[in-house]
């Protein structure tokens, strides 16, 4: 599948996908119904964005497009981390992004950071949701799954939508008043 950059600042950028078959690109449809709900929900616009299991670093790479202020790529195959930063340095946005190779699920125990919007697009085989809701620390959580996930711990879902294969869920932190984004 070929992979690009749908709009913005980088618009039309082809992207590289990483070698293997352990990525699971996502289509210019579903990424621009994930970044058009996402503008009308105005998370994007300033952001600060975290990328998990970012595989070629499209999501990520989007919102930077689309006017994020930064974001934070997580993925452990190495493969993945050559491609995001190839595709970072084709994008133009170097001075905006930070990778990390390391193991998402540890990375996320670890950190107290709390991030804006956070995009989390994991293998289809993942099944280890709850971690992910648990651990993730921010305002609103994009999930894009084979199946229908359980929704629970401190988020709440604002939209689900079925892709084809793909269901994409748009979560928003009830954490507190500081950290929610309202609609």
């Amino acid at each position: 599948m070929r992979m690009r950059i749908v709009t913005g600042s980088a618009r039309g950028r082809t992207l590289r996908a990483p070698d293997g078959s352990e990525t699971r690109p996502t289509s210019d449809r579903v990424k621009e119904a994930i970044f058009n709900a996402l503008f009308s929900l105005n998370a994007i616009e300033g952001a600060q964005v975290l990328d998990l299991f970012a595989g070629s670093g499209g999501l990520g790479l989007e919102a930077l497009s689309r006017g994020a202020a930064h974001c934070t790529f997580i993925d452990s195959s190495r493969p993945a981390i050559r491609a995001i930063n190839d595709n970072i340095e084709a994008c133009g946005f170097t001075d905006v992004s930070t990778v990390i190779a390391g193991d998402v699920l540890r990375w996320l125990e670890r950190s107290t950071e709390e991030f804006d919007l956070i995009v989390c697009d994991p293998p289809y085989a993942f099944d280890d949701w709850a971690t992910v809701l648990e651990q993730t620390r921010g305002s609103m959580l994009v999930i894009e799954s084979g199946r229908e996930i359980a929704i629970d711990g401190p988020w709440v879902a604002l939209r689900s939508r079925r892709y084809g294969s793909t269901i994409v869920s748009i979560l928003e932190s009830t954490a507190g008043e500081d950290t929610s984004i309202g609609c």
